[in-house]
């Protein structure tokens, strides 16, 4: 259950944090670095990067984003499906 809760919260968070930065692009402000971005998304949250990058259309166009996210997604839900059928 906390793994469940952990994943659920990262996921939020990464969403919103990729939502901002592309917020902050929009308006020339200070931006978040794309390395934080990719470690939220290598640290559980790769689901809500994924939404993220399809909602908000950022970070469509570098590839350290469009190949790196989603491999590290399907890394993820391997992971959970292992847990889930481990009974953890």
């Amino acid at each position: 259950m906390v793994v469940l809760i952990y994943f659920v919260f990262i996921n939020i968070l990464t969403f919103s944090l990729y939502g901002a930065d592309k917020w902050k692009a929009k308006k020339g402000s200070w931006r978040i670095s794309e390395s934080t971005l990719l470690l939220l998304a290598f640290l559980g949250g790769s689901i809500g990067a994924l939404l993220a990058m399809k909602v908000f259309r950022h970070k469509t166009r570098h590839k350290n984003f469009t190949i790196g996210v989603p491999a590290i997604c399907i890394l993820h839900i391997s992971l959970l499906f292992w847990l889930y059928f481990k009974g953890l």
